[in-house]
């Protein structure tokens, strides 16, 4: 199993798809390919037909989009979404609705994990996703977490679909109250987190489109 990503300072893309790979206990190659300088388009399309990471190469067989690659996982190891079928179709929904939204939280407070940005990046548009954001958190905790710290208890597809969020949140300062805050220290905790987060800071490449408030 192969699993190519792009710099782990930006693609938020790429963390969702390698923390499934982490939390699913799978063994994977990891190519690392740096985004935006020459030959990094070329070099990603001879490993994904999109053309963008991540992508994922199980014995030859090709799975690339973040969400895709976490279902396909979970198809390996079922622990990946949530037991119950309630709990599964709504663990479901939130990651669905975080693969497509938050237009306005992405453009503005893109994920940039060696900045501090406290403070930046804010619009009312931007402060009513937060808010959302906020909301899921608290929800999923008060209904489905019980069994554990994360939104529905144990780690999930979820949590993968939200931890660029958390690292956004950190970068810009975002501090969110309740169940909400004390996932977010959770998640920042997570020892793939940190694995994460300690290679995105040894990085030295500079994008300078994602590098917004200098």
């Amino acid at each position: 199993m192969k699993l190519i990503i792009g710099n782990k300072n930006y693609s938020s893309w790429s963390l969702r798809a390698w923390l499934a790979a982490r939390a699913g206990g799978f063994t994977f190659e990891e190519i690392r390919i740096p985004l935006f300088i020459p030959g990094s388009r070329e070099h990603i399309l001879s490993h994904s037909p999109s053309g963008k990471v991540p992508c994922l190469i199980d014995h030859g067989f090709v799975v690339w989009d973040s969400l895709a690659i976490g279902e396909y996982l979970a198809e390996k190891n079922p622990q990946l979404w949530p037991a119950e079928v309630t709990a599964r179709a709504v663990a479901r929904a939130v990651s669905a609705e975080m693969h497509s939204g938050f237009a306005h939280l992405r453009e503005h407070m893109p994920m940039n994990i060696r900045k501090d940005y406290t403070g930046k990046g804010h619009t009312p548009e931007v402060d009513a996703e937060i808010a959302r954001v906020a909301a899921i958190w608290n929800d999923c905790r008060a209904r489905f977490g019980k069994d554990g710290p994360y939104l529905f208890g144990r780690f999930s597809i979820a949590d993968a679909a939200f931890a660029p969020v958390c690292y956004r949140f950190k970068t810009y300062g975002v501090k969110p109250e309740g169940a909400a805050a004390e996932y977010l220290t959770t998640m920042l905790a997570n020892p793939h987190m940190r694995e994460w987060e300690t290679a995105a800071l040894a990085e030295t490449e500079s994008i300078a489109s994602e590098d917004l408030y200098g």
